[in-house]
């Protein structure tokens, strides 16, 4: 992800405090404790959460989806001054697996209303969130949406029950009216309504804004979308297209495919007035699509087509440092629109105004560290942004431009405040996830560790992570153990000198 500081990303220092979210005990429980000494009851409630610190309502347990398919009906906003807001229909088919005895399950679902729910055919009824603990007869769902303890919970009770390693398949018709939701940080994302379409960016846990989902990405997922829009509009999501466009009576569905694992928040469906351009290819053969709006002229689109016709190559250094591109496609959505920063979705990333080159380096390396391996927890959020602010100081120098030390060094010398210097990269708080410390000292870590292990082992160890945790997700301590073993070093002091002390790193890895 990127905004104003780095590479147009958006960059906000708050100061990196965690936020303790209030759980709200007993939602979804089911029944009471058994007696100490007594076996508990087989069938359980999957838990509300992923078991993330930052976001503990995101994601839920209890099970595994293996794929989402979204069948989208999308009207955007009269033209002003009617209200900037759209009307959306949804229904989503998404096949799961238990991974316990199931008695009850949750998704997660925000500012939409469930109109209908069927498991395995079998439809459940809606009824008023229960109070804690009270059972709950035959197949139901009940939906909590509470702003201010940022809930938002879907919970389904199937019956039968389900056994652990069941397949099922849950049937959700839902919609409602798109406005512009916020994140955490009071920041754009999710399904943000424009007056010609929509930009759709998640990051962190705004997949949940437009349809239901395990919205974490230890829970990743193949994806398959139809997008229904007025006739004239484009819809852009991930993957390829699956078949042609199809029109009729006013309306064109849009068919995209992404048969890739990929965790929610890198999930898209933007809507607008795109040119949708001829597919062309790198040296490897990654076919790349880009839309981009046809409201964007001047100089945002002069630079837009610079950049973008760079991508080929970009994707050619890319493989040659870290391995073949891990996904079946890639390109860009530009939108004349704006959310303030641009985002990797995956295979596809969204552009805010115009594409610039160091903009677009930075998403596609992305696609690498953060899409292929995302982070197993929001704390190590610096894997993310990190590694793909340090590819962009790659490529500056493969581009003939100051080299990766020089950047370091750059970044390295000038006074800053002891604030700046206290702030613990490996545990920013939720309020701090796109801190500029998170991308430029994430970037320099990342030096730092290639100037102790040697070149070798650091591109070794690169690749290793990679495919290790491919289609997966990872922690700090699973990243230390890979350069751990290819290094041969203890790197426990090294690590902690760069994620947690709170001052400045001794000079030991500023060279000439």
């Amino acid at each position: 992800m990127t905004g104003a500081v780095v590479n147009g990303k958006r960059l906000k220092l708050v100061g990196g405090l965690a936020v303790a979210l209030t759980v709200i005990g007993g939602l979804g429980a089911t029944g009471a404790a058994a007696a100490p000494g007594a076996p508990g009851p087989r069938y359980t409630a999957g838990s509300q959460g992923a078991g993330d610190a930052y976001f503990p309502y995101s994601g839920n347990g209890g099970y595994d989806v293996s794929h989402y398919d979204l069948d989208v009906t999308y009207t955007p906003p009269a033209a002003a001054p009617a209200p900037l807001e759209g009307r959306f229909e949804g229904v989503a088919t998404i096949d799961l697996v238990a991974t316990q005895d199931l008695d009850r399950f949750n998704l997660d679902l925000r500012g939409m209303e469930v109109s209908s729910l069927t498991v395995d055919g079998k439809p459940a009824r809606a009824i008023a969130p229960p109070a804690p603990g009270a059972e709950v007869d035959g197949a139901a769902y009940w939906h909590v949406q509470d702003d201010e303890e940022r809930i938002w919970e879907l919970t389904v009770q199937p019956r039968p029950k389900i056994k652990k390693g069941q397949s099922v398949q849950l049937v959700v018709e839902y919609g409602g009216t798109t406005t512009r939701p916020l994140d955490i940080e009071e920041a754009p994302y999710g399904w943000w309504t424009t007056r010609d379409g929509a930009m759709v960016v998640s990051e962190p846990d705004g997949s949940m804004t437009w349809y239901p989902v395990s919205d974490h990405q230890t829970d990743k997922a193949s994806y398959s979308f139809a997008i229904t829009v007025p006739e004239g509009k484009v819809a852009v999501a991930n993957g390829v297209q699956s078949k042609p466009e199809q029109t009729a009576g006013g309306w064109t569905t849009w068919y995209w495919d992404a048969p890739d694992q990929q965790a929610s928040y890198l999930t898209t469906a933007s809507v607008g007035d795109f040119e949708l351009r001829p597919t062309y290819t790198s040296t490897s053969g990654v076919p790349i699509i880009d839309a981009v709006d046809t409201k964007i002229t001047g100089n945002a689109l002069t630079n837009t087509n610079a950049s973008l016709g760079l991508q080929p190559q970009m994707i050619d250094f890319l493989e040659s440092r870290f391995g073949p591109y891990p996904f079946n496609s890639y390109g860009s959505i530009v939108d004349n629109d704006s959310v303030g920063y641009a985002l990797e979705t995956q295979t596809r990333p969204v552009y805010s105004g115009s594409a610039g080159q160091g903009t677009v380096l930075h998403e596609l390396a992305h696609q690498w560290f953060g899409n292929a391996v995302s982070p197993e927890r929001w704390a190590d959020i610096w894997l993310n942004e990190g590694w793909a602010t340090y590819a962009t100081w790659l490529w500056t120098e493969h581009r003939g431009g100051i080299t990766a030390q020089q950047a370091y060094n750059n970044w390295y010398a000038p006074a800053r405040t002891p604030a700046y210097w206290s702030f613990q990269i490996g545990d920013p708080g939720a309020l701090g996830l796109f801190a500029t410390q998170v991308y430029n000292r994430g970037a320099a870590t990342l030096h730092a560790l290639r100037v102790e292990v040697g070149d070798e082992a650091f591109f070794a160890g690169s690749r290793l992570w990679l495919e290790r945790h491919n289609d997966s997700a990872g922690t700090a301590e699973d990243f230390q153990a890979v350069f751990e073993e290819v290094s041969g070093e203890d790197l426990d002091a090294f690590f902690q000198t760069w994620l947690y002390d709170q001052v400045k790193p001794p000079a030991t890895w500023t060279l000439p």
